[in-house]
C-alpha cells in the first residue's frame, strides 16, 4: 500500500505526490521558473556537446518549463508526469500522463533523458525508486544520454529550516522541516490556511540519496555514469555543493 509521510511517521493513506503537486505547489515554488529552466538546458548542452538528439524526455516534466526550454532550443522534446492539474498548465506543450515506474513510451525511443528537481526518490520502497532507472535504460536509444538532478544530503541537512511561514496571495503557508534518520527522507509538512476554505495540509517526502548509493544503482540498471556536478554552473560536487547531479549514458550494445 501507498503510504504518506506524517511527523509521526509512515501511516497508510493516499501517496503524498497524488496529493501534492496541484495549485499550491505551483504557488509555492513559483520561484523555479522560465530562467531556471533555461540555465539547466544550457548545461546539458555543455555537457553533450552539438549533436542534435531525435527525440528528448522531460521526465517529471510537472508544468513543462524545462519542455518548454528544450523546445525554444529547437529540440523535439516531449515530456511526461503523473499529476493531471500540473500537465494542464501550458497545454500548448507536448506532454503525457504517466508514471515514471511505467512510462507509456515504446522501447528505445529517445536519445535524451532528463530528470529535473529532485523527482527521483518519492516511492516508498527502493525497489520502486530504481525501478525509474530500469525505465530510464528501457526507453533510451544505445548511446544515448542521461542527466539526473537531486538535491545534496550534506548541503539540506546543514541548512535545514524546521518552521517557516509564508504570506502567499492572502493565506498564511506554514512549512515544516525534518529528516527521518530510519526511512533516510526528507520530509516537508505543509499547511495553507485561507479566510474563505479550511486549512489544507501537505506533504512531501523524498528519499535522500548519496552518490555512491545512485551510482550502485545506474550500474546495476544497465547505466554508465561520465561525470558528477555540484551545480548546474559545472561546479565539482563536494560536501557544500548545492546540487548532486548525475550525467551519463547508456552504452551501445555490444557486436
Amino acid at each position: 500500500m501507498a503510504a504518506s509521510i506524517g511527523a509521526a511517521g509512515i501511516i497508510p493513506g493516499v501517496a503524498w505526490y497524488k496529493e501534492w503537486f496541484g495549485e499550491e505547489y505551483l504557488e509555492l515554488y513559483a520561484h523555479r521558473d522560465r530562467g531556471e529552466a533555461e540555465s539547466h538546458v544550457d548545461f546539458v548542452r555543455q555537457r553533450f556537446g552539438d549533436q542534435r538528439p531525435r527525440a528528448v524526455l522531460d521526465l517529471a516534466c510537472g508544468a513543462g518549463r524545462h519542455t518548454a526550454a528544450l523546445r525554444r532550443r529547437g529540440y523535439r522534446a516531449l515530456g511526461v508526469d503523473l499529476s493531471l492539474t500540473l500537465l494542464t498548465q501550458s497545454p500548448e506543450l507536448p506532454r503525457v500522463a504517466g508514471d515514471m515506474r511505467r512510462l507509456p513510451f515504446a522501447d528505445a525511443t529517445f536519445d535524451w533523458v532528463l530528470n529535473f528537481f529532485t523527482s527521483f526518490g518519492y516511492f516508498e520502497s527502493e525497489r520502486e525508486n530504481f525501478r525509474i532507472l530500469e525505465e530510464m535504460v528501457r526507453v533510451m536509444l544505445p548511446g544515448g544520454r542521461f542527466v539526473i538532478d537531486l538535491f545534496n544530503i550534506d548541503r539540506v541537512l546543514a541548512t535545514l529550516n524546521p518552521r517557516e511561514t509564508r504570506e502567499m496571495n492572502g493565506r498564511r503557508v506554514e512549512i515544516e522541516r525534518w529528516y527521518d534518520a530510519r526511512s533516510r527522507r526528507i520530509n516537508k509538512q505543509i499547511r495553507v490556511h485561507s479566510a474563505d476554505r479550511p486549512t489544507r495540509s501537505y506533504l512531501e517526502s523524498v528519499r535522500a540519496y548519496r552518490l555512491e548509493e545512485v551510482s550502485n544503482g545506474l550500474q546495476w540498471a544497465g547505466l554508465r555514469l561520465d561525470e558528477t556536478f555540484g551545480d548546474f554552473d559545472g561546479a565539482e560536487f563536494g560536501p557544500d555543493s548545492d546540487r548532486l547531479i548525475f550525467v551519463g549514458s547508456r552504452p551501445d550494445r555490444q557486436p
